[in-house]
């Protein structure tokens, strides 16, 4: 087997299940150390185990909670060379029912999560210069969305922070890129009715919905030395519905 990242050290958050889990799988298969970082304790622990990874619990909302966890990666394995900020929550609600709480829950996870991991994880590849950094965006984010003001301006803000952080990162080799997957099978999707989801592959040019290892192997793509001229980019992975 071609294993692209043997030996790398790549953090995954939200990594405990569902695009995560199935990004840990592959990075796994391609030889990577791979450390996943999730707020579900259990699941964290259950994930680990079945892949024979690494893990911490981390509230990604919570810097200090970061920092300390990249310190605790670097004790073990001394680097890190990829971070895929895959961490992400819904709490869907029309403008009008939306309340603070729901708006700040979702900024908090979804943007100052995917700040945090990045402004402490990309200091070490500063002192690297080398890395690779991906954040999970949206489709949503680029067409809007009923019902997700709070989720669409997270994912809105990862596609710019991205293409900031590319021109900050650049000269220290670090690349920094996002995915805006389109609908995808997760626990997230099981929220929608039935009906609704028959809509949504109507509108799909392929005709289904995505897979996590759809998303998973973008992830490889933007992370490996093959897309080393790649950078400030968000790769729409949603079988054509945003051309």
């Amino acid at each position: 087997m071609n294993q692209r990242f043997q030996n790398k050290v790549i953090v995954i958050t939200g990594g405990a299940n569902g695009i995560g889990k199935a990004a840990a799988t592959k990075f796994k298969e391609e030889g990577a150390h791979v450390i996943i970082w999730d707020y579900n304790e259990a699941q964290c622990q259950q994930t680990a185990a079945e892949l024979n990874i690494d893990f911490n619990v981390v509230d990604i909302r919570n810097a200090v909670d970061v920092q300390y966890c990249t310190d605790h990666v670097l004790k073990k394995f001394s680097t890190i060379d990829v971070l895929i900020n895959n961490a992400g929550i819904t709490r869907d609600a029309s403008l009008q029912k939306m309340s603070h709480q729901q708006w700040q829950d979702v900024i908090d996870v979804n943007l100052t999560g995917v700040f945090n991991c990045t402004k402490a994880i990309s200091s070490v590849m500063i002192g690297n210069k080398s890395g690779k950094i991906i954040s999970t965006s949206s489709i949503v984010a680029l067409y809007g969305n009923f019902g997700q003001t709070n989720y669409v301006a997270s994912k809105s803000g990862v596609i710019g922070m991205t293409k900031v952080w590319a021109r900050e990162l650049g000269k220290y080799n670090i690349n920094v890129n996002a995915v805006a997957p389109g609908f995808i099978e997760t626990d997230m999707l099981n929220t929608i009715p039935e009906h609704l989801l028959k809509q949504v592959m109507e509108k799909v040019p392929l005709k289904r919905i995505g897979k996590p290892d759809d998303i998973a192997n973008a992830y490889l793509f933007l992370a490996s030395e093959e897309a080393g001229f790649i950078n400030g980019i968000t790769l729409s992975v949603d079988g054509g519905m945003v051309s």
